[in-house]
């Protein structure tokens, strides 16, 4: 299950997609848009900031914006970040692989080849859920 967290970074990183190159938003409108406590919005804000996914301006006019575009932005980014690695046990994780300590044979054991699989299929679909289809489909 995604974290408060995730799922705030998520609908921050939408409403920041819609206003794409259009200036900047404050922490305080995506907040009352998103309907998100400011104080957590500002420390999720700043941890996308070190994932170099936003930046900031100081400032009356300023605010946050996207890095990226949000075509190439996706769902699996975002999770990564607040959530750590998709893969369900870390001998199957890409980013963050580790041997499992009751593993004998990785080629052998029964349950990496099916959750191989299945990380597979939900990384695809993490990774072509990009902010632009989030916008799309609202």
């Amino acid at each position: 299950m995604m974290s408060k967290r995730c799922k705030y970074a998520l609908k921050a990183m939408i409403r920041l997609a819609r206003n794409y190159n259009q200036g900047f938003l404050s922490t305080a409108i995506i907040a009352q848009d998103e309907n998100i406590s400011k104080k957590f919005l500002e420390q999720i804000l700043l941890e996308l900031k070190r994932a170099k996914l936003v930046n900031s301006k100081q400032g009356n006019a300023g605010g946050y914006y996207l890095l990226k575009s949000p075509d190439d932005v996706s769902l699996a980014d975002i999770y990564r970040i607040f959530e750590g690695p998709i893969a369900l046990t870390p001998c199957i994780s890409l980013n963050f692989y580790e041997p499992c300590d009751d593993c004998v044979d990785e080629a052998t054991c029964y349950l990496r080849n099916e959750l191989m699989i299945v990380r597979e299929k939900t990384r695809k679909s993490m990774m072509e859920a990009t902010l632009t289809s989030f916008i799309k489909n609202s």
